[in-house]
């Protein structure tokens, strides 16, 4: 299988040496405005092709796309795929706008061509495990899910300046999580949050801490908590509760948290840093997944509609925020379509 890379910054020069090492990925073509990200790419991986723009890259015969560059750019690299016919990954979200997004998902409709958006908790084995528990009834009658998110270190000033702040960028992961674990659509949201570091948040209408609850359609609520100050490491988890049962995924060795508990050993094993090392394996099946969507053998596993109903959900928090009230999700949703 021939495959496109669009995009050669950290997420993209992760994804370009996954790409390179799948069994079904035969050749790899790559592009990046900035020409120093496609030379180191391929002088790290032989064999991998460059090409001088993204013309030339969907009409060098790849059989699909994948898009890692810059947030602003994903409708229009989006809407270049699906006008070539090749089946895209993009990495989330489809747009910071919702507008924009709810546009993307018509296109992606009419088109046919499948469009996956990453997002890699789906993949991680302990996440599908806690879905197929909470689907089979083991749980029995969900009332507390908790995600969170928690990074060791705030990222660069220039993208917290262009990112759409920590619900849009970061929470969105959890938001995603919640609905793929418990198959439930968010009904409300309210969400809070506070500046305690650096002064970049602030001036970008942003937080570094926030904390979000979703009502769940079942009534079921889900408390989301973020984070961009964690020294101990990438904290990535969820907690379902149920009438029958608990489970967690992300409890773990390498859990980033310190017990207090006399005596405690547990966990024991160095931390996880940073999201591509908590979530190498979940990257690796994800993308091992759009190249059997890309062979039509099995079905697109993160719409974009999954992505556009997130986006929802980051927007109502981002709203419910700014205006200290709750948020329904169907005022979203109309404001969207009315517009």
């Amino acid at each position: 299988m021939r495959l496109g890379l669009i995009g050669l910054g950290r997420i993209g020069a992760f994804h370009a040496d996954t790409l390179a090492g799948l069994e079904a990925v035969d050749s790899l073509v790559v592009y990046d405005s900035a020409p120093a990200l496609v030379d180191a790419v391929t002088a790290r991986l032989p064999g991998v092709e460059a090409a001088a723009s993204v013309d030339e890259l969907l009409s060098s015969g790849v059989e699909g796309v994948v898009i890692a560059a810059a947030t602003v750019v994903h409708p229009e690299l989006i809407l270049a795929s699906l006008a070539a016919g090749l089946p895209t990954f993009c990495e989330k979200p489809v747009s910071k706008d919702t507008a924009a997004s709810a546009e993307i998902l018509r296109a992606t409709v009419s088109s046919g061509v499948p469009v996956q958006i990453g997002y890699p908790r789906r993949f991680d084995t302990a996440f599908v495990e806690a879905r197929r528990a909470v689907a089979a009834g083991e749980v029995g009658l969900v009332h507390t899910v908790r995600s969170t998110t928690m990074d060791p270190a705030p990222p660069p000033d220039s993208y917290i300046a262009s990112s759409g702040g920590i619900f849009r960028d970061c929470n969105v992961h959890d938001f995603d999580a919640v609905r793929f674990v418990t198959g439930q659509q968010v009904v409300e949201v309210y969400a809070t949050g506070s500046c305690q570091g650096s002064p970049i948040f602030a001036e970008h209408s942003d937080v570094d801490t926030a904390a979000t609850v979703l009502t769940l359609e079942s009534g079921a609520l889900a408390i989301v908590s973020g984070a961009r100050y964690n020294a101990s490491g990438h904290d990535v988890r969820l907690e379902v509760h149920g009438s029958k049962d608990s489970v967690a995924a992300g409890i773990e060795p390498k859990w980033p948290i310190r017990s207090t508990e006399p005596g405690a050993t547990f966990p024991g094993g160095p931390p996880h840093y940073h999201f591509m090392d908590r979530l190498t394996d979940a990257f690796r099946k994800e993308l091992t997944a759009f190249t059997e969507v890309v062979a039509g053998r099995i079905a697109n596993p993160c719409t974009v509609a999954d992505a556009v109903e997130v986006g929802w959900i980051a927007e109502a928090a981002t709203m419910s925020l700014h205006q200290h009230r709750p948020v329904r999700l169907d005022d979203i949703r109309d404001r969207v379509v009315l517009a």
